[in-house]
């Protein structure tokens, strides 16, 4: 059996399977009644609404994580990237434009294919559960919208690696990482003005005791911000949030209308605090440098299988190319991906914690940030007790129970 074959489709079903553990583990840790630390947030009939919610996230996911499993494996093993491949080429159009339309080909399929789930989600389960407030027109929009930027950004990006590719020799993948980094930094810089605007209004905070605490705080922590901004998150949902946006002297801060409604303006303080210490404590650095660092090992491993006969035999391609290479290396990459995803997660844990410890250092006040975590757990109908294997499989942020228990610590 072809090596490449064998570890792709053992990547696939890996992931699969683990997915489905880690939601079976998780149901089972529920507990009957809420943790004492919640009590106060959580009746009884919110915390059976949670976990309701909870287990039938679960079952939707597993859905969908089969659904699509099954799929990539039968196009896989049946020739549908060679038959992809041979309907493209058959259009006559050069090198570029070919690769172009054979990786957008293989997005739109993957989008259509999602499609059901995406709107069954929105406007079956968030609905059934109180949080959707997305109208079909605004659904339809926010589709139309990403796939014209999907397809703008993403041709930019695949036609400058496939440019590099065919030109710059054996250190082309060192061009490729310079050009995908660039390309990522330009964009976080322009999306506070250009890119995140078209899905949403932005309104500046206006005058009054919320904006006069933030600036206080900022001011205090030596932060400097570019503008506190309110988002029509209820547009599309009830849920609330709040998060940082921009580099440099375009960094700002975005909050939800929701978490508007929801919170006092100490308890937002505190969030806003803890989004300062990411950035005071470096996080934000730290994470960038090991995203750029991420992405230059990607680069160097697919110079190394690119070209590989064996794995372009693995999907019964008829043609090699530097546009399917890229592809097929993305999945050959699966398992490498998981175990960076971990390392990443687990730093992320950690950071959150220490932000939290930061935010109830330079407030004064981590009761704040301990009712601000308890009512977005409470409106967000979160599952506070999730099973370890699944915060160590798929959890950026510590959970909720976690995160409350730490910040007592400070209280005393």
């Amino acid at each position: 059996m072809n090596i490449y074959l064998a570890i792709i489709i053992a990547s696939l079903l890996a992931t699969w399977f683990l997915g489905v553990l880690s939601d079976r583990l998780s149901a089972k840790a529920m507990l009957p009644a809420p943790p004492k630390e919640l009590a106060d947030v959580f009746d009884e009939q919110t915390y059976a609404k949670s976990q309701a919610y909870t287990l039938a996230s679960m079952k939707l996911s597993a859905v969908s994580e089969t659904f699509n499993t099954l799929v990539l494996t039968l196009a896989i093993l049946a020739g549908g990237f060679n038959l992809l491949d041979i309907v493209v080429r058959a259009a006559g159009f050069g090198p570029l434009l070919t690769g172009l339309g054979y990786i957008g080909g293989l997005a739109l399929i993957s989008g259509v294919l999602g499609l059901p789930f995406e709107i069954y989600h929105t406007f079956g389960l968030e609905k059934r559960f109180g949080f959707n407030t997305t109208t079909p027109g605004t659904f339809v929009l926010d589709r139309i919208k990403g796939l014209v930027l999907a397809a703008i950004i993403g041709s930019v990006l695949v036609a400058g690696l496939l440019l590099f590719l065919r030109g710059t020799g054996q250190y082309a993948w060192l061009l490729c990482w310079g050009f995908a980094v660039l390309l990522s930094l330009g964009l976080t810089y322009v999306a506070p003005t250009w890119i995140l605007p078209l899905f949403n209004k932005f309104t500046p905070l206006g005058e009054g005791e919320l904006r006069d605490k933030l600036e206080r705080f900022a001011d205090k922590a030596g932060f400097e911000l570019s503008g506190i901004f309110v988002m029509d998150g209820s547009k599309r949902s009830t849920k609330g949030n709040a998060f940082f946006t921009g580099l440099g002297k375009r960094r700002r801060i975005a909050l939800f209308d929701t978490l508007i409604e929801e919170m006092d303006a100490d308890e937002i303080v505190a969030v806003l605090a803890h989004e300062v210490g990411h950035a005071k404590l470096g996080h934000i650095k730290k994470r960038l440098a090991m995203g750029i660092l991420k992405t230059g090992a990607v680069f160097y491993l697919m110079s190394l299988f690119l070209n590989s006969p064996g794995l372009f035999a693995a999907f019964g391609m008829e043609h090699m190319s530097l546009y399917a290479g890229l592809v097929f290396f993305v999945l050959l990459y699966t398992p490498l991906s998981l175990a960076l995803s971990l390392m990443v997660n687990a730093v992320s844990r950690k950071h959150e914690f220490e932000a939290d410890a930061f935010a109830a250092r330079t407030t004064g006040r981590p009761t704040d940030m301990i009712s601000a975590l308890k009512k977005l757990s409470a409106t967000n109908l979160a599952n506070p007790t999730p099973h370890p294997f699944t915060v160590w499989l798929e959890y950026s942020h510590p959970p909720v129970l976690a995160r409350i228990r730490a910040l007592a610590a400070h209280t005393n």
